[in-house]
This record gives structure tokens, sequence and C-alpha cells, in this order.
């Protein structure tokens, strides 16, 4: 009996030592399971931008409210667009004036002025040989007392300013064969370029009237209302990208090795039973510190490395700045060896 009972017992005490070997993973010499899970935590990413005209202006229309959703490239509000089409009409006119400046230019004086110019010359030609004539028929005058000495040096006061007028007039004629300097012709160019940039301006400032959704998302705040004035860059509405939807997470530095971009994770929120699928599009090379709205069962001074994950399957009941707990299955390849 004592040999049974001392049998009984020691089978007993194998048990116990073979389970507690199982619980505690041979006490911890086993290796863990490859397969072994890992549990996040994070948020959804609160993604919004604040809207508002690149121009100054009063507000025309405001066509949605809050909470509407709103498609990319959708018009959101209007500011007056009578200043802008003014401003634009009066660019398009300066634009005109330069362009004709500059074919003028380029295109020369017309046969007219050339043939008026060709006129002058002739005229001047015709009185400065007058001019000549008299000069000389009173320059073999004066030595014999016929003609004073005061008429003679005004006949040769009339003949050289007849030389010089023929000598301006030809100067004239020159110009008008010439035509325009390069000079002139750039200067001009330049003219043109100025008054086309700012109709351009012009153009662009009629279009920045209109604001429009730079991407598909809701409307979270309407600051403004049709009537007020606004300034440039000031905002009108504050708008949600919530698509794609990201999941801000965190890794603890010792985890870092078993996870990579690219790989299949699952979200879940507290409350809704769906459990969304997404992927590891970027984890962060710089560590830091657990930020306190992500709650954790370390402790908050572990550092940590951020990760982007993007969902692949978001729905309505997944909203941005909601906290998320995320499971990674399986480990990194690179961790598996």
């Amino acid at each position: 009996m004592n040999s049974r009972r001392r049998a009984i017992i020691l089978l007993i005490v194998v048990g116990v030592m073979i389970a507690a070997a199982v619980v505690t993973r041979g006490f911890g010499l086993w290796a863990k399971d490859k397969d072994e899970s890992l549990i996040l935590y994070g948020n959804v990413d609160i993604r919004e931008v604040n809207l508002g005209f690149r121009v100054g202006g009063r507000i025309e229309t405001m066509a949605v409210d809050e909470g509407a959703e709103a498609a990319q490239g959708m018009v959101l509000a209007q500011l007056d667009p009578v200043p802008f089409r003014d401003a634009l009409a009066a660019a398009e006119a300066q634009v005109a004036v330069a362009r004709a400046e500059l074919e003028k230019r380029r295109a020369g004086n017309r046969p007219q002025e050339i043939a008026q110019a060709k006129a002058a010359v002739a005229a001047r030609q015709a009185a400065l040989a007058r001019a000549r004539e008299s000069f000389e028929r009173r320059r073999g005058l004066v030595a014999n007392g016929a003609v004073s000495k005061a008429a003679f040096e005004a006949a040769e006061a009339e003949y050289l300013a007849a030389q010089a007028e023929l000598r301006s007039a030809e100067q004239l004629l020159s110009l008008q064969q010439a035509g325009f300097r390069r000079e002139d012709i750039a200067a001009a160019e330049a003219q043109l370029a100025a008054a086309i940039a700012e109709r351009d301006r012009a153009r662009t400032s009629l279009q920045d009237a209109t604001l429009r959704a730079p991407s598909p998302g809701t409307i979270l705040t309407r600051a403004r209302e049709p009537g007020a004035i606004v300034q440039p860059g000031e905002t009108v509405f504050t708008l949600t990208i919530d698509r794609p939807v990201r999941v801000r997470a965190y890794v603890p530095e010792p985890d870092l090795g078993r996870i990579a971009p690219g790989m299949r994770v699952e979200v879940t929120s507290d409350g809704n039973p769906k459990t969304y699928h997404g992927i590891i599009g970027f984890v962060s090379p710089t560590a830091e510190f657990t930020p306190k709205t992500v709650q954790t069962e370390d402790l908050r001074t572990d550092l940590v490395f951020r990760l982007r994950i993007n969902v692949t399957d978001a729905d309505n009941r997944l909203r941005q700045g909601q906290p998320v707990t995320v499971k990674i299955v399986g480990l990194h390849p690179e961790a598996q060896r």
C-alpha cells in the first residue's frame, strides 16, 4: 500500500510539473511562437484643411453648409465677380494697345511719311540753291563797294543756315527710311510682355474668386456667410479629408523588427463590431515618446516608432480622432529567421 501511495503521489507531482512547464513555456526556456500576434494602439488620423480665397472681396454665394459632402472640384463659394471682370477688361485693353505699338515699330514708318521727308529735303535743297546764288553774287560785289558788308554777311548767314536745314532734313529722311531702332522695338516688346502678365494676373484673380474643394471630404466648419468682406487667405470653410482613412499607431522599440511596410493588419474600435483591414504604409525612422492620446498597457515614457496604416475598407463608422486597436498577425520575414 505504501508503494502504491508513493506511485500515485509521484504521478501527481509529474503531472503538475508537466502542466507548469506547458503554461510557462518550459519555464521560459522554450521559444515563443513566431506566429504570435502583435497588438498596437493608435488613432484615426485627423486630416483637415482650412479653405479660403487667394483674393479679397465680398462673398456673393456659399453653396454648402456644415456636414455637406464635397466632391473634388465642387464649387463651395463665390466672390462678387464684377470687380475682377472689370480689371480683366482693362488689362486686355492694355494688351491691345501694347501690341499695336509693337506692330507699328516693327513695320517702320509709312510710305507717306517717307515721301513727306523726301519732299522736305527737296525744299531745303532749293532753298540752299537760292541762298548760294545770293551769297556768290554779293561776294563779287562787296569788293568794289556795290554791296555793303552787312548785306554780304546777311547773305552768308542765310547760306549757312540753308546748309544746316538741308542736313537736318536729310537726317530726318534717313530716320524715316531706317525705321525704329532695335532698342525701341525691344522696349515695345517688354511693354507688351508686361501688359500680358497683368492680364494673366487679372484672369487668375477672376478664377480665384471661385472657391473649389481641393479634394473629396466633408465640410466641418462654415466660418463666413454671404455678404461678408473677406481678406486673402481668410478661412471660409474647414474641410475634413475623410478618404483615404489613415491610422496613426505606435510600435514599441523592442517590437520594431517584427513589422515592415506592406504588412496587412486588422483595425478595430470601441463599440464597433466590424473588423477593418489595412496595410502598413510607413514606419518612422525616428523614435519618439508615446503620445498621451495613445492608451497602451506599457509605460508612456517608453520609446516608440510611429506607423501610418492605410485602411482599405473604411466606412463612415470609423471617424477621425477615434482611438483604435491594431492587430498584426505574424512577424516580419526578417524576424522569422
